[in-house]
């Protein structure tokens, strides 16, 4: 009975933050540092969770294949390669330093 009680509450939680966005005045998100902050924010976040998932294990920090994959990404977009390039060169070097350690 406590999962559906838990269910419950983040599904009222879900809705109330909603409604809240809903009631912010709309003089609010025009403002010059707001918008700016909306278009940087989930950068910043992918940002965050590629270096959690890539360095982190645990409590942990942990160099292994994710960050040669990772640095072969960078790399690629540093050469200005199409992002299915960049996803395949990250791909087959994660792949070939697990292979060999």
């Amino acid at each position: 009975m406590n999962i559906w009680i838990a269910i419950g509450l983040t599904a009222v939680g879900c809705y109330l933050a909603k409604l809240l966005g809903l009631l912010v005045p709309a003089g609010a998100l025009e403002r010059p540092l707001v918008q700016r902050l909306a278009a940087l924010l989930p950068v910043a976040l992918l940002a965050a969770l590629t270096a959690q998932q890539t360095f982190g294990d645990g409590p942990h920090l942990a160099l292994d294949a994710r960050a040669a994959g990772l640095a072969a990404a960078a790399l690629a977009l540093v050469l200005r390669a199409p992002f299915l390039v960049v996803v395949g060169a990250a791909v087959v070097v994660t792949a070939a330093v697990r292979a060999l350690l």
